[in-house]
């Protein structure tokens, strides 16, 4: 019987044959191509990175270096803190500059309490001083646990809050967030410190949803009733001052945060303990 397909000749076979070399000659070349092009973007894609972490080492590591004099917050005192005669009102001081080399290299005596610490008079407010981080856990929890009755003791003129906001947690943040937080408070208490304790209340009341941009500080000190601080975050203005602060509550041996002392006397657990040391000093005074 005769085939309907009669077989290819010598000389198509031969063209089939190189056809299918050339295809392959060519998808091969197609695949060198395709992959010598991903291997240059990979190179170049892997050197913008590799300058994107520089560039960030490098601002870091400028940022980091922080002047150690500078100037201080309107009521901020010689003791780098910023005291709350009322929800709504700071104390007035003098202070326009500090810096760190009017600090002693250790403290005079090791055992009394810190500069400014002290049992306050007879006539006045229980004075109460705090060390606290703003991105300190147990600030925050101290915060919540009592920043209620503080405000009450504020408004009825029972007692004095003045808080010293150091930088302790900084190396733990890829963002110096403690000493951000601490200079935006700085901030808002230079220009508006009417805002300061609504301020302060919201950024420890932040605390569980991670560190802030400077960006997102200005927006939270805006919504407390701040004017725009962002030229003094972006300028690190009071910068110095939370150094300032920070190494002083290193030098007169404030171990951690939060230290809390009442009337000079130094709270054990500040988190638990605050609210019944503090109404017996306030009772004691009546």
């Amino acid at each position: 019987m005769t085939s309907s397909n009669p077989r290819p000749s010598k000389a198509q076979r031969k063209s089939e044959s190189r056809e299918q070399a050339r295809r392959v000659v060519e998808e091969r070349e197609r695949r060198e191509k395709r992959a010598s092009f991903l291997i240059k973007w990979g190179v170049v894609a892997a050197i913008v990175a590799i300058l994107v972490i520089i560039g960030l080492i490098v601002a870091g590591n400028l940022r980091s270096q922080v002047p150690d004099a500078g100037p201080a917050p309107a009521h901020g005192n010689e003791y780098g803190g910023i005291t709350l005669t009322s929800t709504t009102e700071l104390a007035t001081t003098s202070l326009e500059t500090v810096d760190v080399a009017s600090l002693p290299d250790e403290a005079p005596n090791a055992a009394d309490p810190p500069p400014g610490v002290e049992a306050s008079a007879t006539d006045q407010p229980v004075q109460v001083v705090a060390y606290v981080d703003v991105n300190c856990v147990h600030c925050a929890n101290f915060e919540q646990t009592h920043a209620e009755q503080i405000q009450t003791w504020l408004d009825e003129g029972a007692i004095t809050f003045e808080y010293r906001n150091v930088a302790y947690l900084d190396p733990n943040s890829q963002t110096e967030y403690s000493s951000r937080g601490a200079a935006a408070l700085a901030c808002v208490a230079d220009t508006s410190p009417r805002a300061y304790w609504d301020f302060s209340a919201a950024l420890f009341g932040n605390f569980e949803n991670g560190e802030l941009s400077d960006g997102e500080l200005a927006e939270m000190a805006a919504t407390a009733g701040a004017g725009d601080i962002s030229a003094c975050l972006e300028e690190d203005t009071f910068r110095p001052w939370v150094k300032f602060g920070t190494q002083a509550a290193e030098t007169y041996g404030v171990s951690g945060t939060p230290t809390v002392f009442v009337d000079g006397e130094e709270v054990p657990d500040a988190v638990s303990d605050f609210a019944t040391v503090t109404q017996e000093q306030i009772e004691a005074k009546n």
